[in-house]
């Protein structure tokens, strides 16, 4: 009789563990973060499997860039997509014409307790397509300038706060490039000259410190404002204020050697530094501003790390995993904290303005540049990976390095993509 009972009970705690794992909710996700944005991410997913039992996502990393968005595209076809990824802000305009993404209600949005007031209204919109929201931000990241305290010290740019002086306006900046250099720096700037993104993001962001469209009325950079852009940027390569066809990893090589005093490049980089002054490797106090107003008004390229919800005609997704994909998206924007520490500014205004995040620096410093942020054009030849990152890195790389005339550059960015869908 006892081990009828014992067998009785055995039976009841497995069928009841069995309930309990049927009753859990099984959400798959993917993602395209690697190194420390995948390290960080890996251990949200993992916090939040721990505190919500009655959820399990299981998660899959993929290659970053186009064999990311060629994998979602496939899948959505199929019906065997996840039920939600990260995904760039920037490719919203291409993904969405394409049905890739499923739209998210206002009522939706209200369920899961977020509101658009919720976020920094640059990057909320950029979650929108016309008029309908599609996806969620979890962060901004932008490029920012670098700099090499001791270096800027010495060239009489520091100023007695520990950042630099002397550098809005073009014309201040190219001077202070030229006291840097006379102060015995080797290397004024370091730029990533020789690939489209990086060089994208800095024509793109002096473009838009000029109030000026990348395209108006269908034609790609009317008027003269990208010429005024990329001359400014020829001239840093042509003055040797910064040198020609450098990689990305020797243009980071010349700043953390101190060879470089200052260097542009995204925030995602934070982490290098903070982890080189640790370990007592960098050899000089370092910094990170946003982008001076080298022309007209504040204005900086970013993109935003987002969440979004795969759409698929063949098996869409179920009204309740989206309840939970949603309650998943705001506990991640509630928790962002930890991912703002490899240097992302955190979309999440409540986070962005807690006291924990004023205090985390250099993020701290930068992070205005968020009421400023300019995204990419809102059209389908934008975003990562993109037709313009490849028509960047085709003309206005070689005529950085002095390999084209600027106008001749320029001439063939418009023939390149003014044939291309544009909607």
């Amino acid at each position: 009789m006892k081990h009828f009972i014992k067998a009785g009970l055995s039976a009841v705690i497995l069928i009841s563990g069995s309930a309990v794992a049927n009753a859990q909710t099984q959400i798959t996700w993917w993602d395209f973060l690697e190194g420390g944005d995948g390290v960080r991410m890996k251990a949200l997913i993992k916090e939040f499997n721990e505190t919500h039992p009655d959820i399990n996502i299981s998660s899959t990393t993929l290659e970053w860039g186009v064999p990311f968005y060629t994998k979602v595209q496939t899948a959505t076809a199929v019906g065997q997509q996840p039920d939600i990824m990260t995904y760039h802000l920037s490719r919203f305009p291409l993904a969405v014409p394409q049905g890739q993404l499923r739209p998210i209600s206002d009522d939706e949005l209200t369920d899961a307790g977020l509101s658009p007031d919720d976020y920094f209204p640059s990057s909320f919109n950029a979650a929108k397509v016309g008029d309908q929201l599609y996806g969620l931000p979890f962060d901004i990241h932008s490029i920012v300038l670098y700099y090499n305290k001791d270096a800027l010290d010495k060239a009489g740019l520091l100023g007695e706060d520990g950042k630099p002086k002397g550098l809005d306006g073009l014309e201040n900046f190219n001077a202070a490039l030229a006291k840097l250099e006379e102060s015995g720096v080797e290397v004024p700037l370091s730029l990533h000259t020789d690939e489209g993104g990086s060089m994208w993001r800095v024509f793109y962001t002096l473009l838009a410190q000029q109030g000026a469209p990348f395209i108006e009325d269908g034609e790609i950079l009317p008027g003269d404002a990208g010429l005024k852009a990329l001359k400014a940027m020829t001239n840093w390569v042509a003055s040797g204020y910064s040198p020609e066809l450098i990689s990305y990893e020797a243009s980071i090589a010349l700043f953390t050697s101190g060879r470089a005093a200052m260097h542009i490049n995204g925030v995602w980089e934070v982490p290098t530094m903070k982890d080189l002054a640790k370990n007592g490797d960098l050899g000089f106090e370092w910094g990170a501003i946003q982008i001076p107003v080298l022309m007209d008004q504040k204005a900086t390229w970013a993109d935003s790390h987002a969440f979004a919800i795969p759409h698929s005609e063949a098996n869409p997704i179920s009204a309740e995993k989206v309840k939970t994909v949603l309650q998943i998206i705001a506990w991640m924007n509630e928790h962002s904290l930890s991912w703002a520490d490899a240097g992302h500014i955190p979309a999440f205004k409540a986070v962005a303005e807690s006291d924990e995040f004023k205090k985390m620096e250099p993020n701290a410093t930068y992070s205005a540049l968020a009421e400023t942020a300019v995204f990419d054009p809102e059209i389908s030849i934008a975003g990562v990976a993109g037709p313009i990152y490849e028509a960047t890195q085709n003309f206005i790389v070689p005529a950085l390095n002095g390999q084209l005339d600027p106008e001749d550059a320029l001439d063939m960015v418009r023939d390149e993509l003014q044939g291309l869908e544009l909607n």
